[in-house]
C-alpha cells in the first residue's frame, strides 16, 4: 500500500508523529518507571543490590530478543499488527503485576514486558519513514526520540505523583488502561505496511556488513552510558549517598530535563554537520560527565547528572538518522531491531547489573567511574563509520 507522504511537519503531519510520540513515550515509561520505584521494590522483596538490578537484565535480555525477532518477522506480518500485538501484551503485564507478591515471578514478567514492548520501535521507524519524505526524516525521527528523553526525565515525578495516591503495584494498573486505549486509537488511526520477506542471502549480506556492526557497539556504549547508569542512580542516590528517596527521585527527574531539548535539536542540526564527528564528540563528553558522577561532592554529582543526561541523549535521534540513511527499506526494520538489540542487552541490561554488583562488592561510585572510563575510549569507534 502506498501512503500519502508528508513534506513538511505541520498539520495533520504533527498531530500523527505527536500520537506515535505519545506512543513511545509510553512505551519507554513503562521500563524506566522500574528505576524510581527500585528502592521500595528492593526493600519490600529484601533482595540486594545485584538481585534487584538483575529486573533490568530480564527487562532488557526480553526487550533486546523482542527487537531482534521484530526486525525479521514485523515486515512479513505487517508493522502495524505487529504494533497491536506489543501493545495487547504489555497490557496483559501490567494488570499481571499488580497481583505479584514474590520477587520471582516478577522477573518473569519483566522479561515478558521487555519482549513486548520491544516490538515496537524497530516497526514504528519503517512506518514513520514512510509516511514523511526523506528530507524531514531529521526533524520527525528526532520528535518521535524525544518521547524517551522526556520519559527519563519524568518517570521519578511520575513514580512520586501516582505512589501519592496508590502503591506501586497499582501503578501498572493505570499504565494498563492507557494502553487499552492506545491500542484502540492506534488501529483506528495506522495504516499497515508490508514489505516481502528478507530472503537468506540478502539478510547474510545485512550481517556482513562491518558498519552494522561497528554502529552496534557504539550503541552499547551510548545506551550504557544513558540509561544502564540512569537504572542504578536512584540506588546509588539513596543508598550510598543516604539521600531520602523522595528527595533522590527529584534529583533524579530534575536532571533529565535538558535531555528532552537536546534530543529535539539534534534533529535540526543533523543534516549540517557531520554525523561521524557529531557522534564522535557527543559519546567523548559523555564519558567524561560519566566518570565526574562519582565525585565525592552531592552538589558536584548534582551538575554532572544533569550534564551527562542532557549530553548522552543527543546520540540516538542522530543514531536513528545515520540507520535510515545507510539501511534501505527492506532492511531498515532488520538493522534497527539487531542495533537496538545490542544497546539494549549490553548497555540497558548488563551494565546496570555490573553496576549494581559494584555496588554490593565495592561501590557504585567505583563502577560508574570504571564505565565513564570505557565510553571515552568507545568514542575512537565512531572514526570508522560511514
Amino acid at each position: 500500500m502506498i501512503m500519502h507522504r508528508y513534506t513538511s511537519v505541520r498539520g495533520r503531519a504533527l498531530a500523527l508523529i505527536m500520537f506515535f510520540w505519545f506512543i513511545w513515550f509510553m512505551n519507554f515509561s513503562v521500563r524506566t518507571i522500574y528505576s524510581p520505584i527500585m528502592p521500595l521494590i528492593e526493600d519490600e522483596f529484601l533482595v540486594s543490590h545485584g538481585k534487584a538490578s538483575s529486573l533490568f537484565t530480564f527487562t532488557s535480555i526480553g526487550y533486546g530478543t523482542s527487537l531482534f525477532l521484530s526486525g525479521l518477522l514485523s515486515g512479513f506480518f505487517g508493522y502495524k499488527r505487529s504494533i497491536i500485538f506489543s501493545l495487547i501484551i504489555s497490557t496483559i503485564c501490567f494488570f499481571t503485576i499488580s497481583f505479584v507478591k514474590e520477587f520471582n515471578p516478577l522477573i518473569l514478567i519483566s522479561f515478558m514486558l521487555g519482549i513486548s514492548t520491544g516490538i515496537y520501535l524497530p516497526s514504528i521507524i519503517p512506518l514513520i519513514t514512510d509516511y514523511f519524505e526523506g528530507n524531514t526524516w531529521g526533524r520527525v525521527l528526532a520528535i518521535h526520540d524525544s518521547a524517551a528523553s522526556l520519559s527519563i526525565f519524568s518517570a521519578p515525578f511520575i513514580a512520586i505523583f501516582l505512589l501519592g495516591l496508590m502503591n506501586w503495584r497499582q501503578m501498572f494498573i493505570v499504565f494498563g488502561v492507557i494502553f487499552i486505549i492506545l491500542t484502540v486509537l492506534f488501529s483506528l488511526i495506522s495504516k499497515e505496511l508490508k514489505v516481502p520477506r528478507i530472503k537468506a542471502e540478502s539478510l547474510g549480506n545485512l550481517f556482513r556488513d562491518r558498519y552494522l556492526w561497528l554502529m552496534g557497539l557504539v550503541w552499547i556504549s551510548a545506551a550504557g552510558a544513558c540509561l544502564g547508569v540512569y537504572f542504578v542512580i536512584p540506588l546509588y542516590l539513596s543508598k550510598e549517598l543516604a539521600l531520602p528517596v523522595d528527595y533522590a527521585n527529584k534529583i533524579f527527574g530534575i536532571s533529565r530535563l535538558g535531555g528532552i531539548f537536546v534530543a529535539i535539536s539534534t534533529g535540526f542540526v543533523v543534516d549540517r554537520f557531520s554525523i561521524k564527528r557529531l557522534l564522535f564528540f557527543l559519546i567523548l563528553i559523555t564519558g567524561v560527565l560519566t566518570m565526574l558522577l562519582a565525585y565525592r561532592d552531592i552538589g558536584i554529582v548534582k551538575i554532572m547528572l544533569f550534564l551527562q543526561a542532557s549530553i548522552s541523549t543527543g546520540f540516538f535521534p542522530i543514531g536513528l538518522v545515520y540507520i535510515s540513511k545507510i539501511f534501505d527499506k527492506e532492511h531498515r526494520s532488520m538493522a534497527t531491531g539487531f542495533i537496538v538489540t545490542l544497546g539494549v542487552i549490553f548497555g540497558l541490561g548488563i551494565v546496570p547489573y555490573l553496576l549494581g554488583v559494584a555496588g554490593d562488592i565495592y561501590s557504585f561510585r567505583m563502577g560508574i567511574f570504571l564505565y565513564g572510563v570505557l565510553v571515552c575510549l568507545s568514542s575512537g569507534l565512531t572514526f570508522l563509520l560511514k
